[in-house]
């Protein structure tokens, strides 16, 4: 499997205080938010994501008394996946007498600030889970951290997205291809791109490569942000369009349709 994976070095992660219990297997996992302010900036800076987790590891092992941070994997919005305490070891996150049932994975939302996640979040808890299943004997079971605690936890949009099972993410249209000529344009993809917040996914980087085509200083990264508006003002505005930074049907349509210079 390929997956994005942030080993506890990287993250700057303390030692546990102690040992942790071994675990074979478990039924599966339990997915969890923050349950606290998720500050959105960590969409457009992935150093605030690192920042959070260890702010998570500080809050369980100075203010919990626990002996590492409760989690066994943390997702972030950026598709990548910090090891907490790891496959193989028993988790303090799920609650008491539920940690040996299941693994616990964190998805960096909360219950204010950032609270939707986006799918590179939940394609990344779908990457920790099969890495706790390939490396820690995870079973099928993907649950929320409220189903058998009493709590809050995962919040109301990651708990919908547990309770119709976890689906991945991406099913909803073909991404646009390009065509070789950069003449004529791609079907529009049906959603707008806009910022903030950071919009991202395959017509993202779609829309990107066109207008790098067209000699504009971009990033293809797949992301729209505060960058990639720019250059979408300026060009509305080169074009006559409304500059209003979202790449609407017309603003797409004019990026492939109109000769590239």
């Amino acid at each position: 499997m390929s997956i994005d994976l942030i080993t506890r070095k990287a993250w700057g992660a303390r030692p546990p205080k102690g040992s942790y219990s071994a675990l074979s297997s478990t039924k599966g996992v339990k997915v969890h938010y923050t349950g606290d302010r998720v500050d959105p900036g960590l969409l457009d800076d992935h150093d605030r994501c690192v920042a959070k987790v260890r702010q998570v590891q500080a809050f369980h092992m100075n203010g919990n008394g626990w002996i590492d941070i409760g989690y066994s994997m943390v997702a972030c919005p950026h598709r990548k996946v910090f090891v907490g305490r790891g496959p193989g070891h028993v988790c303090a996150a799920n609650g008491a007498g539920l940690n040996s049932a299941h693994y616990a994975v964190l998805a960096l939302v909360g219950n204010s600030g950032l609270v939707e996640p986006n799918d590179e979040l939940l394609l990344g808890v779908l990457d920790a889970i099969d890495y706790l299943r390939e490396h820690g004997g995870a079973g099928h079971e993907i649950k929320g951290h409220r189903d058998g605690y009493a709590t809050d936890c995962p919040g109301g949009a990651l708990y919908a997205w547990v309770r119709k099972g976890a689906p991945r993410p991406g099913g909803k249209s073909p991404a646009p291809t390009i065509p070789a000529s950069g003449t004529k344009s791609p079907l529009f993809p049906g959603r707008l791109l806009a910022y903030p917040p950071v919009v991202r996914g395959e017509d993202v980087r779609v829309w990107q490569t066109q207008m790098k085509r067209r000699g504009w200083a971009i990033d293809v990264d797949g992301a729209y942000g505060a960058a990639s508006r720019a250059v979408c003002v300026a060009f509305q505005k080169e074009k006559g369009l409304g500059a209003d930074g979202v790449v609407g049907r017309d603003t797409w349509r004019a990026a492939f349709e109109l000769p590239v210079t």
